[in-house]
């Protein structure tokens, strides 16, 4: 790329609204980890103490680094490598900051290689579920079902392969032919199907059960780990520091208040994630299952149920289709980072740079699909022994979520807090006076201490 590449902001290729960026930011942030991860993470933590924590932690971590991410990119107008090389030279600051924008895309990259992977098997369940397979069937049936589908390379592959070709179709297209037609489309679906899995679960006899285990405080049963599982949930759902916020910032129109606009993905994440608890819990109840079932609560658990109830086919059906409609909102915005340097740094057109984008994360994402069989005992850093037992996939997803995203989230706060010349942020964020002050006390102090805490935490 030349020096000399133009921003976005003046181009015809800006996000149509302030709603299409909404629903596109909230696209990205509302993934697997809200309707696979918080359910079970809050069954785990014991219920309404942890959504309480959860949520104080949301708006003093997550929305901080989520308007000063957004603001970097609207200022810089290019891919996150271009944005951070621009705004070091236009900010007189040091040119290691530019690592911001590297981490960013690198990250997306890797995290969308094992994404695609888990996305595959919700295409998986849908037919499972559309099919009658989860009907009647006892316990050990369903995790024969799962584990099957684990031991399985060239099935994984297909089903990776399939979901990687729907990511690379979208973004191929381009902000407003692709990416804003997409989620247009599939975010009020994805509201339309987990509001129908509610009125369903609400009729399961247990819905009061479940309001009360999610919002109703019991602190006794809060653990230093539990609000630091908040803390880290809270810091990371929002695909903060990988780079998604700052591309899809790139393309914001100068008009937007990006402060309001935060709050409101903050609010939408946060809903569907709540919303996902109501969904699922009555049904755990119902059944006398286990609410801190773990990972395993939407692939073994939650068929058990489908398979035990009446119009359990469709609803299932139903289930997996949210699944994979969040999978792939979040999908196509872990592309655009990649998309958006290829075509900035290799002068490649846009379709091309989706198809290589996507075949070298696809190629990448083959290392997980073998991590669940023929690489199951491959452990390429088990003679180290903090990494002893870690395969290809658990090794991805260490480096990703316990190094990359908080350190690129740390790094955004920095930047953006002390390294950036004060004159325009309150302008650009679209806060004032003590609302502007109190947004800068915690996005220098408090944000930046909460992702270090979570950062250690992890490590440790």
């Amino acid at each position: 790329m030349s020096e000399s590449t133009q921003p976005h902001q003046q181009a015809n290729n800006l996000w149509s609204s302030r709603m299409a960026f909404i629903l596109a930011a909230a696209g990205s942030a509302v993934g697997l980890g809200n309707i696979w991860k918080f359910p079970y993470i809050t069954g785990e933590n014991g219920g309404g103490a942890f959504v309480l924590i959860y949520l104080a932690c949301i708006f003093l971590i997550g929305v901080p680094v989520l308007i000063a991410e957004t603001m970097i990119g609207r200022r810089g107008g290019q891919s996150p490598v271009a944005t951070m090389r621009t705004l070091t030279k236009s900010e007189g600051t040091a040119k290691g900051w530019r690592a911001i924008g590297w981490n960013g895309v690198i990250a997306s990259f890797l995290v969308l290689s094992f994404y695609a992977v888990i996305g595959g098997w919700a295409l998986v369940y849908i037919g499972k579920a559309a099919t009658g397979l989860f009907t009647g069937a006892d316990a050990e049936a369903i995790g024969g079902q799962f584990g099957g589908l684990l031991a399985n390379p060239w099935e994984l592959l297909m089903w990776h392969s399939v979901f990687m070709v729907i990511v690379v179709f979208i973004v191929g297209r381009g902000i407003r032919s692709g990416l804003e037609k997409a989620v247009n489309m599939l975010m009020p679906l994805l509201f339309v199907l987990l509001v129908a899995m509610v009125i369903y679960a609400m009729n399961s006899g247990s819905f009061g059960r479940a309001v009360s285990f999610m919002f109703s405080p019991d602190f006794s049963k809060l653990t230093t780990a539990g609000v630091l599982t908040a803390l880290g949930h809270a810091a990371f759902t929002l695909s903060i520091g990988i780079g998604v916020l700052m591309a899809y910032g790139s393309y914001l129109p100068k008009t937007v208040n990006i402060a309001r606009t935060a709050m409101t993905i903050a609010v939408v994440d946060t809903s569907v994630a709540l919303l996902a608890g109501l969904a699922i819990f009555p049904l755990v109840f119902a059944n006398g299952l286990e609410p801190g079932a773990g990972p395993g609560l939407i692939f073994v658990t939650l068929p058990l149920a489908f398979g035990q109830m009446s119009g359990g086919a469709l609803f299932g059906t139903i289930f997996f289709a949210l699944l994979l409609v969040a999978a792939i909102t979040s999908a196509i915005s872990m592309l655009e980072p990649v998309v958006e340097w290829l075509e900035e740094h290799k002068g490649v057109s846009r379709a091309k740079s989706a198809i290589g984008g996507g075949l070298a994360i696809w190629f990448i994402g083959i290392g997980t699909v073998l991590s669940f069989n023929v690489w199951e005992s491959v452990h390429p850093l088990g003679f180290i022994p903090f990494f002893e037992g870690k395969t290809v996939f658990d090794l991805l997803d260490f480096l990703v979520s316990n190094l990359m995203m908080p350190l690129g989230g740390l790094a955004i706060a920095l930047f953006a807090g002390w390294a950036m010349k004060r004159e325009s942020l309150p302008a650009d964020i679209g806060l004032q006076g003590s609302s502007y002050k109190a947004f800068m006390f915690v996005l220098r102090y408090l944000t930046p201490a909460g992702i270090a805490v979570v950062f250690l935490y992890n490590l440790l």
